[in-house]
């Protein structure tokens, strides 16, 4: 099996994220989403994905930090594969980008999560709310909208803080393959 680095790497569900390319500027989204500022009660049961606002779409991260991990990708099969090695933007101890407002320029890999990059949703993990949105799925009893508290993300597992090992201090790719994020 041939293994290739997966270009589709980023620093965080939220780092990037956007309903449409269309609908909202860069300086829309130039922070973190605020943490009091919650949208309405279950509003991802009644609101498409692409009608949602810019709070009710940065709220849908459980900011579980599996999108930041590096990926690699079978060229044969197209199949991608999670190893434990984070961003070097990751600060593990917060589990967030540490420098959020610059993460694109920094990480010209970074990709920008849209309605666009939905499409493909193989780079995303398979517990990540905008892919199971997206798929018609429910969110999971731990996830922060659902629980009510972020605690249940790292009580429940799905948390990578505590778990990765930062880019500079990796070696090869292939030798940090793991099997707890599918």
């Amino acid at each position: 099996m041939k293994l290739e680095e997966k270009a589709l790497t980023t620093n965080r569900c939220d780092c990037c994220i956007s309903p449409t390319r269309s609908s909202h500027r860069d300086s829309d989204l130039s922070g973190p989403p605020a943490e009091n500022a919650a949208p309405a009660s279950d509003f991802w049961k009644r609101i498409p994905l692409r009608d949602m606002d810019r709070h009710q779409w940065e709220a849908l991260c459980d900011g579980c930090g599996k999108c930041c991990l590096f990926k690699v990708e079978d060229a044969a099969t197209a199949q991608v594969f999670y190893t434990n090695v984070v961003c070097r933007l990751f600060d593990q101890d917060s589990c967030r980008c540490g420098a959020y407002d610059e993460r694109s320029e920094l990480v010209p890999n970074c990709v920008t999560l849209s309605m666009e990059t939905l499409s493909i949703p193989s780079w995303l993990p398979a517990t990540c709310a905008y892919r199971l949105l997206d798929e018609g799925r429910e969110l999971p009893s731990w996830h922060p909208l659902v629980s009510g508290t972020p605690d249940t993300v790292l009580s429940s597992g799905n948390s990578i803080c505590g778990r990765a090992v930062g880019e500079t201090e990796a070696d090869d790719l292939e030798h940090h393959l793991i099997d707890w994020v599918t």
